[in-house]
């Protein structure tokens, strides 16, 4: 077929193959762009242009991502599949050069020249053919895929040309390379490129067929030496001798006679060890037989470490290592003194629930210490694997037990004390829920017969005691929750830090400071700045930092001294270490305001008083709820605005007033995240307040949660949120009745200090909080029946409060 280059061509960019002259190939097309291509050649004279892509990866390739020569073709047949592709047969008739491209609208149309140059002639090109032919033999040889008929077809080809494409067309090799020969027009000079390309090919198959038989006969070795061993153990054997495998198999048997294994153990061991007697001691299989009798022999089934069951002397160990947190010492006295009379007793599943720095995982060491047991810590933070708790099974390759079983293993004893630390931080994902997996661990009624998957054999872990350590309850798995006694252990007063930092972390960070006592001094009084002014916190972590920057700044002017100096740490000194102070401690507004109300917050680090704001813009009497409130304290938001406005007639509120303006209700510190219920009767208490233009008084916080009936639900965290009330100088807190019971846990001299207001109704609270409650109730009977309730806890304000007031300030309570 004659090619006119004067014409313009349709393109088939191709992806990872190369198309020479003389070559018939079948292409499967799926491109829109690519099967009009196709459809306008099959138009015409069935002739197209086709062209690698630079990069196979790319779907819609410019021009700079084709390469510049390809081959004309012709297409010989065309084939639509159901899929919607193409398949297409084509045969490669000459190169060419791609000069432009004309258009790339519905498919690229290009122009282009021809650069196929005529072969020479004479002896030097004869050579060069004979070569290129017995180098193709040599390659046909080394690579079985090539057939043999291929060797005689090339023979007989005289043009030169057409020898070296159809040669290419056989041999295997990278894209890049088949394109370089590709663009050679000069026949010797693909030629020659040719014959370098298949030489580098051979070589590469040398190697791989030198590498081939010494594996093979690295096999013949292996198995010749199994043969020979297996005929050598039993000429030994016939001797009464034993060889160093026999030794091997024997020392195993004896270990496990000594092992003081469970029958069901022992029996899985020995079991094992016949099954390894008749392996090959080279093969895979036999490494992994051996792991799991070790494992097997290593578990310890039945040793055990004596409890401590002196209770006196377990009372000192546990006050020594932590200040406060009876409940917890009372509950492992409890279990010390029950162990002494009951031989049966089941190791108890405790939980400490509590903010962090409060000493969890630190009192799980002091615990086992008070019990005369072993110690170790497993971290669930993260643990999304099922395996991690219950092991691999044996099927895979590198399989090994579960955390617990190898945690047993490293303390050698089946009682110790096992710390599963930050238990409400597990997830979970397609390699399964490792919260399901602890169910049956801390069960005490199903892990007397805990199964690993490694193991596959009942283990007893009755005998151990769990103690899990969690931040928060909620988000703990319920039938987890079920299966666990917890133990809240609270945020530390002032007081309990003030001992805590005096009597263990003092001296802690001196000794690891490398001072002595008589280097450094701090008073109570120093210390109490320092946990009130650069501390805000649950528990003492970061007083323990902040007592160590102290420590190490001490430090640094002994060594300037001299080993006699001595530092006193006053709250000048700690302005100089530590820089400006970082928390405002005692202080509060000191006037009544309009829509400003104090609510309590519990938080992970403890209690804050949330100040929350509302003004009035006009509008539809709708409200607006920002600072980054969650949707259960949007939702408290919304149930206050319809208290309020469900009951205008009992408050002097005006409807048409409400429903002309807007309210925007605002908690500051908008960067961070609140939610939860408890600031649902504050939120009610600012809203009656801008509505009605009455002040809310200003040393009053409250907590509680409100309904659209007007009811005060119980919440939790009290005990954090009397104790932020406390720091921050309030001394009046409404709270729900419900939670009445809960001021008899706090400490005695917050008792003393604060002033309690037990509600069951948002009439209370309203008539607590704001400063004239008398001008916002309609019904004056009904304030002379709250006055009569509340009249010893508020003693005679509201009699003052019938006067007019110029000043919030003169307002008492």
């Amino acid at each position: 077929m004659k090619i006119d280059f004067d014409k313009r061509y349709p393109l088939l960019p191709l992806r990872d193959v190369v198309v020479f002259p003389y070559m018939i190939i079948p292409l499967f097309v799926g491109r829109d762009k690519s099967m009009k291509a196709l459809d306008r050649a099959m138009k015409g004279d069935r002739l197209i242009v086709l062209a690698t892509q630079k990069d196979a990866n790319v779907t819609s390739p410019e021009r700079g991502d084709i390469y510049d020569i390809g081959t004309i073709s012709e297409i010989l047949q065309l084939l639509k599949l159901p899929d919607g592709t193409i398949k297409v047969l084509v045969e490669g008739k000459q190169r060419c050069y791609i000069t432009d491209f004309i258009s790339e609208d519905e498919f690229y149309e290009i122009g282009i020249k021809n650069i196929e140059r005529e072969a020479d002639t004479g002896s030097d090109i004869f050579a060069l053919k004979n070569t290129l032919i017995k180098e193709f033999e040599k390659y046909i040889k080394l690579n079985k895929k090539v057939p043999k008929e291929a060797l005689t077809s090339v023979s007989g080809i005289e043009n030169l040309s057409q020898l070296a494409d159809v040669i290419i067309s056989h041999v295997e090799m990278r894209i890049e390379y088949k394109q370089t020969l590709l663009e050679l027009g000069n026949p010797v000079d693909r030629i020659s490129k040719l014959i370098e390309l298949i030489n580098g090919e051979i070589e590469v198959m040398y190697i791989e067929k030198k590498i081939q038989g010494q594996v093979r006969k690295q096999m013949e070795k292996t198995q010749k030496e199994y043969y020979l061993n297996e005929q050598m153990k039993i000429i030994k054997k016939e001797l009464g001798q034993s060889g160093e495998e026999i030794d091997e198999i024997e020392e195993l048997k004896k270990s496990i006679e000594k092992a003081n294994m469970s029958s069901e153990a022992k029996t899985k061991a020995l079991q094992e060890i016949k099954r390894l007697e008749k392996m090959p001691p080279m093969s895979a299989e036999s490494t992994v037989v051996r792991t799991f009798i070790e494992w097997l022999r290593d578990v310890p089934w039945n040793k055990k470490t004596k409890d401590m069951k002196k209770i006196d002397q377990s009372m000192d160990i546990l006050n020594e290592d932590h200040y406060g947190l009876d409940e917890v010492k009372e509950r492992i006295i409890e279990y010390i003194a029950v162990s002494k009379l009951s031989k049966k007793l089941k190791g108890p599943i405790l939980c400490f629930v509590g903010p962090p720095g409060v000493g969890k995982t630190s009192l799980g060491k002091s615990v086992a210490r008070a019990l005369g047991r072993r110690f170790i810590r497993m971290s669930l933070g993260g643990v999304r694997d099922e395996a991690e708790i219950r092991g691999h099974r044996r099927t895979y390759v590198g399989a090994l037990p579960g955390r617990i079983i190898q945690m047993l293993k490293k303390v050698g004893t089946r009682n110790p004390v096992i710390l599963l630390d930050e238990i409400d931080k597990m997830s979970m994902d397609f390699r399964g829920d490792p919260s399901s997996a602890l169910l049956e661990v801390l069960d005490p009624e199903q892990n007397s017969a805990f199964i690993d998957h490694y193991l596959e054999i009942p283990y007893d872990l009755s005998d151990v005691m769990f103690i899990t350590t969690a931040n928060v309850q909620h988000e703990i798995p319920l039938p987890l929750l079920d299966r666990m006694e917890i133990i809240e252990i609270n945020s530390y007063t002032e007081p309990e830090k003030l001992n805590i930092a005096i009597n263990y972390l003092v001296s802690k960070q001196i000794k690891e400071n490398g001072l002595k006592l008589a280097n450094i001094e701090f008073s109570r009084d120093s210390m109490l700045y320092t946990i009130r002014h650069y501390t805000r916190e649950a528990g003492v972590r970061n007083i323990e930092r902040v007592i160590a920057k102290v420590c190490r700044k001490a430090a640094r002017e002994v060594v300037q001294n001299d080993k006699n100096f001595k530092k006193i740490i006053t709250p000048e000194v700690l302005h100089e270490y530590l820089g400006p102070i970082r928390f405002k401690y005692g202080v509060r507004e000191q006037n009544h305001e309009v829509g400003l109300a104090k609510g309590l917050a519990w938080t992970s680090i403890g209690g804050e008083v949330l100040n929350i704001e509302a003004l009035l813009v006009k509008g539809k009497g709708k409200i607006t709820l920002t600072g980054k409130l969650g949707e259960v304290m949007q939702e408290s938001g919304q149930a206050a605005l319809t208290y309020i406005k469900a009951n205008t007639q009992f408050f002097n509120l005006n409807e048409d007033f409400i429903s002309n303006y807007d309210i925007h209700l605002h908690v500051p510190e908008g960067g961070i995240p609140k939610d939860g219920p408890s600031a649902g009767i504050t939120m009610a208490v600012v809203i009656a307040s801008v509505y009605s233009n009455i002040q809310v008084r200003c040393d009053v916080a409250m907590t509680g949660e409100i309904t659209l009936r007007g009811k005060v639900l119980p919440i939790g965290g009290l005990k954090e949120k009397i104790l932020a009330a406390h720091r921050a100088d309030i001394k009046h807190v409404i709270l729900p009745k419900e939670n009445e019971k809960d001021i008899e846990k706090l400490p005695e001299y917050i008792k003393k200090e604060m002033v309690y207001h037990p509600v069951s109704t948002m009439e209370e609270v309203l008539f607590l909080s704001l400063a004239n409650p008398e001008k916002f109730f309609r019904d004056q009977e009904k304030t002379r029946v709250l006055y009569d309730k509340w009249k010893e806890a508020i003693g005679d304000w509201y009699i003052e409060a019938e006067k007019p007031v110029d000043d919030a300030k003169n307002v008492k309570m």
